[in-house]
């Protein structure tokens, strides 16, 4: 399919649904990449633990800072980029940089060699989120947008499952360097094929003026909207809880429940995928089935999700049954993502369409900076605290006491209902 970039966008979307759900496809496939080159680190924690000699602490930085402050400060200039040039351009150069730096902890022989090469990822994943939210506004359209980004979203538990799948299967065959060469090499040879699909979709014909939007103006339309300042830490806050409780908990079934790493795959694994998939894709039926009569239904269901969520993973986390875990974890590993299409898919709707990918990156600016960096830092500071008094379970309360976040989102997400109707822009 060719695309003009002064075509004008229909209601019923940019080219045939077969070829939207090719982009979409892979759009959906880089974005799997993307999560298992995160998580990753957390199934392999505990040998990489053993084999540098690291505290819980200086684990928890190399899957929060020294990933995030890059990859969400980055985002921003790099979505103006996308908006001013080619989108799919943007996520190939991106997902090439990141699978090389991913290859490259394979490399590292101590804890900053190993933190400078996830910056290195931080860097690469900073181009690839926002510019792929606004290729699918741009190729679907209004009514079927927040299915789309929830499908999209599918993404992050594929992803988190296959890394902790993938990445224990490879370091129990051969070892954790292994892991990190084989899965970064692999999304380098994924990168040129996602550009010989993905076209960059027409866009709404624009003024020379729109086509060079100063990132300021972007800004100053977000800062008068109180929804996206409410969405945005409130997503934060969520993500502060959902990564650190993705990035610790492999290490805390491995430590409180006994697991070898294979076992704790397959365990973690299983409720990451299918519990993370009917999550992410139920928010985003329910925000396009809904949200058409009360905009604020976009806002409102995450914030009953994690409201849920909270009862559920504390008594995941404090039992000792197995099989009761598996299933107490499998619930809010579904609401605890539900936020995905219908937040998203809100955001896009808060600027022009020639704003998007900007607006978007604006959103992970402030939702990676408070959850990606400060989740599983703060988590792992907070278990080497409590060893003292609590051992070899300290991880355990340390998780609990981090679902206060969820409790924080929810209110900060009710906030925004009244505000998300008057700020949506059509």
């Amino acid at each position: 399919m060719s695309a003009t970039n002064g075509a004008a966008p229909t209601v019923q979307g940019h080219g045939t649904p077969g070829y939207r759900a090719a982009v979409l496809a892979m759009l959906l496939l880089v974005y799997t990449f993307n999560f298992l080159d995160r998580q990753i680190l957390g199934i392999l924690a505990v040998p990489i633990k053993a084999d540098l000699g690291l505290t819980d602490t200086q684990l928890g930085a190399l899957g929060g800072i020294a990933f995030a402050f890059l990859y969400s400060t980055l985002g921003v200039p790099l979505a103006l980029l996308a908006d001013r040039t080619s989108r799919t351009w943007v996520v190939t150069i991106s997902l090439t940089v990141w699978s090389g730096f991913t290859a490259l902890c394979g490399l590292a022989n101590s804890f900053w060699t190993l933190f400078l090469y996830r910056i290195g990822v931080g860097v690469g994943e900073a181009g690839g989120v926002a510019p792929s939210y606004a290729i699918i506004a741009d190729y679907f359209p209004p009514h079927q947008r927040a299915r789309a980004l929830a499908i999209y979203s599918l993404g992050i538990p594929i992803g988190l499952a296959s890394g902790t799948l993938l990445g224990a299967w490879i370091a129990a065959s051969v070892d954790w360097r292994m892991a990190f060469i084989v899965v970064g090499l692999a999304g380098v040879i994924i990168a040129p094929f996602f550009r010989m699909v993905v076209k960059e979709p027409p866009r709404p014909a624009v003024s020379a003026e729109h086509q060079r939007v100063p990132l300021g103006r972007v800004f100053a339309i977000l800062a008068k909207k109180p929804s996206f300042w409410l969405m945005a830490i409130g997503a934060g806050f969520s993500s502060m809880c959902g990564y650190g409780l993705a990035f610790w908990a492999p290490t805390f079934f491995v430590r409180s429940f006994g697991f070898d790493l294979a076992t704790t795959s397959y365990f973690f694994g299983s409720i990451l995928l299918v519990g993370g998939t009917i999550g992410v894709f139920m928010g985003g039926v329910l925000a396009d089935r809904l949200g058409g009569g009360d905009r604020g239904v976009y806002a409102k269901l995450p914030a009953f999700a994690w409201l849920i969520c909270v009862p559920l993973f504390a008594g995941g986390f404090l039992t000792n049954n197995v099989v009761l875990a598996w299933f107490l974890f499998l619930i809010p590993n579904g609401l605890n993502i539900l936020w995905l299409g219908p937040v998203t898919t809100a955001v896009q709707n808060l600027v022009p369409p020639h704003m998007r990918a900007t607006a978007s990156a604006s959103f992970l600016l402030i939702n990676n900076l408070i959850g990606l960096g400060a989740g599983s830092w703060v988590m792992g500071a907070m278990s080497d605290a409590m060893t003292a008094s609590y051992g070899n379970e300290a991880l355990r309360y340390s998780a609990v006491t981090a679902l206060s976040f969820y409790l924080i989102a929810a209110v900060l997400m009710l906030f925004a209902v009244r505000t998300l109707r008057k700020d949506w822009v059509e």
